[in-house]
């Protein structure tokens, strides 16, 4: 072995070491992805809507990327502990399944949360979007909507409403909404929405409100009444009612969300890649029509679109927790 490089030689080995170089960062910034098993997270339980959501997406997800799409349940704390794990993860193969409080004012209502929505996960793409249902008992005053919003104003605090628990989106609505319809119904705090649906149809509960595809069966069954929906207009979703303005009260939307989420280091082709497929996906007219009797009016946006839709929400609801002095314990 020579004890020197002659200057040619030498010349060609810097320029090889480089060129290896180069290709080395190039596969790490464009890299084959997928490569293994994607796991989707989400942070409810089996049978949630979420979770249905999740489901149907996972296999159509698989065949299009070419690897298998496992659903992985991590339930608690609203949803928050999937979040933080999502957020948190650093294989380039875990997603998430979210709902609007996780991504927008998980940290508004509670400082100790681990995870900042806004900094520590990448959207990917909004899935669908629906309005709420407020939604009283069969019995309740009044033969017309009109009709119960003037009782329910005269009834002052003697009125209890449920929600799925403090700082949900159902919690925070009804709070705008008595700010804006001039009622003032006591919270009570339910484990879900089958159990406020119980508790109305009960007698324990006076209104809530709730997702049209699960409200609208005891509806159309006559066990509930619907007062109107938290939609600018009449929603696709529940053609028969109208909304909460046409019954005078104005300036009041109220949508919940699902989009996929991604942990803020996922490189961004990957992400646009990922985006455009679920979008494709979701807006197929097979996906369409199954997230739709799951109550979702179908969306499929870019990185972007989730993004705006993120910071709009955030300033918006966070603004009813300031408003309405809302903590979580």
């Amino acid at each position: 072995m020579p004890l020197f490089t002659p200057p040619l030689t030498r010349r060609a080995l810097v320029l090889a070491t480089g060129l290896a170089c180069t290709v080395g960062l190039a596969h790490a910034a464009d890299p084959v992805w997928p490569s293994q098993t994607i796991k989707l997270v989400v942070g409810f339980p089996a049978g949630s809507s979420p979770d249905l959501t999740a489901r149907a997406l996972a296999e159509p997800l698989g065949k299009a990327l070419g690897q298998t799409v496992v659903v992985d349940n991590k339930v608690g704390a609203g949803g928050n502990i999937a979040a933080d794990f999502v957020a948190k993860s650093t294989d380039g193969h875990t997603l998430g399944l979210m709902i609007n409080g996780n991504m927008t004012i998980a940290r508004i209502l509670n400082p100790k949360v681990n995870y900042d929505p806004l900094k520590d996960l990448a959207p990917v793409s909004l899935i669908g979007t629906a309005p709420l249902l407020l939604t009283a008992p069969a019995d309740a005053a009044g033969s017309t909507p009109a009709q119960w919003l003037a009782q329910a104003r005269q009834s002052g605090n003697k009125l209890s409403y449920g929600s799925p628990g403090v700082g949900t989106v159902a919690h925070l609505g009804m709070e705008l909404l008595k700010a804006k319809a001039g009622i003032d119904p006591v919270h009570v705090p339910y484990p879900g929405n089958p159990q406020i649906m119980n508790a109305m149809m009960g007698g324990q509960i006076q209104l809530a409100l709730l997702p049209p595809a699960m409200a609208l069966t005891q509806v159309r069954a006559g066990k509930l009444r619907a007062i109107g929906t938290t939609s600018a207009g009449r929603s696709s979703l529940a053609p028969e009612v109208g909304s909460l303005s046409e019954i005078g009260i104005q300036n009041y939307q109220l949508e919940i969300w699902n989009g996929v989420a991604a942990p803020a280091a996922m490189p961004p082709a990957v992400l646009n890649k990922l985006s455009a497929t679920v979008s494709d996906i979701v807006r197929s007219p097979e996906m369409r029509a199954r997230l739709f009797q799951q109550g979702w009016q179908v969306v499929g946006s870019s990185p972007e679109g989730l993004r705006n839709r993120i910071q709009s929400d955030t300033k918006a609801l966070g603004d009813i927790i300031v408003g309405q002095k809302i903590q979580v314990n």
